[in-house]
């Protein structure tokens, strides 16, 4: 029998998408693995240390190591990496009731706000805030679809997947034809309740309101949505929610992206997992000294241990 499933995976200490093609294939295994597991897809948001997932699957992990299994084995290959991607455990929470199924969906669709990513979560293109009311929300872009025959090289002659599945011109499936989103619209009702909470700041009375769901299960909020994640900063996530935050900063995916083209056209290398550590201390010196960017980003970026 399948439950409804809130799941979160955290790179640890590292990156886990560092480039738009690490997002592209992290969506295309996430769909792969429900397709593989029986499993149905609600909401998701990939960021680039960690993503959130809400399922409903009678193997959560199941559905989580074809995931993990898969997308890691790209990784590894791509970087000239080795081991498993990402911390040990991956964090579950079934999610029980109408209100606490919103709770769990809408913060997951706001993740990037809460990490100050964004302004608004029709801002983040890694996150299915705009697969729901697309057009009733006036986002009419139709991304031209691939043939079949193409998918391949975006996901691998072997891959399995439905007839449903389509892929846009950028190697990606389309959250549309992934996701259930008939059924996230029919949790949300309208367009407009559905705008609402993505704006809706967290609060007491928004937890007191899932108590109404009769569940004993603790209330959705970020704390508990971001135990998956370590080292966050709840204080500094619920202040983001007010649209308080440097968003011209550089990206993690930026400057990811810039480093690893560093190190394959200075140093000769496949990525920054190839650098020596002196290498490495030299990089993060002259980002830190000259270019002032924050030392935790330079350190995940350039995969360095935390202090």
């Amino acid at each position: 029998m399948k439950k409804t499933c809130h799941l979160c995976l955290s790179a640890g200490n590292e990156v886990m998408f560092r480039d738009l093609e690490d997002y592209h294939r992290g969506f295309n295994c996430f769909a792969l693995a429900l397709y593989k597991t029986g499993s149905t897809g609600l909401a998701e948001a990939e960021m680039s240390t960690h993503m959130h997932q809400l399922i409903q699957t009678a193997d959560p992990k199941g559905f989580m190591y074809c995931f993990r299994q898969s997308y890691g084995m790209y990784f590894n290959h791509k970087y000239h990496r080795e081991g498993r991607l990402g911390e040990e455990h991956h964090f579950t929470m079934e999610v029980v009731g109408y209100h606490h199924t919103v709770a769990a969906a809408s913060y997951t669709l706001r993740n990037a706000v809460h990490h100050g990513v964004t302004p608004t979560p029709y801002a983040y293109p890694h996150c299915s805030a705009n697969a729901i009311f697309r057009r009733e929300m006036g986002k009419f872009l139709d991304e031209k679809i691939l043939p079949t025959r193409s998918y391949s090289k975006y996901i691998g002659r072997r891959a399995e997947f439905p007839d449903s599945y389509k892929m846009t011109e950028s190697g990606v499936f389309t959250r549309e034809s992934v996701l259930d989103i008939p059924q996230m619209e029919a949790l949300y009702g309208t367009p407009r309740a559905f705008n609402f909470y993505m704006t809706r700041k967290s609060s007491e009375e928004w937890e007191a309101e899932q108590k109404k769901d009769g569940n004993p299960l603790q209330p959705v909020n970020i704390q508990l949505i971001e135990r998956g994640v370590g080292m966050q900063d709840i204080t500094r996530m619920i202040h983001f929610e007010s649209g308080k935050a440097n968003y011209r900063k550089i990206s993690d995916i930026e400057l990811c992206t810039e480093l690893d083209k560093l190190a394959r056209e200075r140093y000769g290398k496949h990525s920054v997992y190839q650098l020596s550590l002196k290498e490495k201390l030299e990089i993060a010196e002259y980002l830190y000294r000259v270019r002032h960017i924050d030392e935790a980003k330079i350190r995940r970026c350039l995969v360095l241990p935390r202090r």
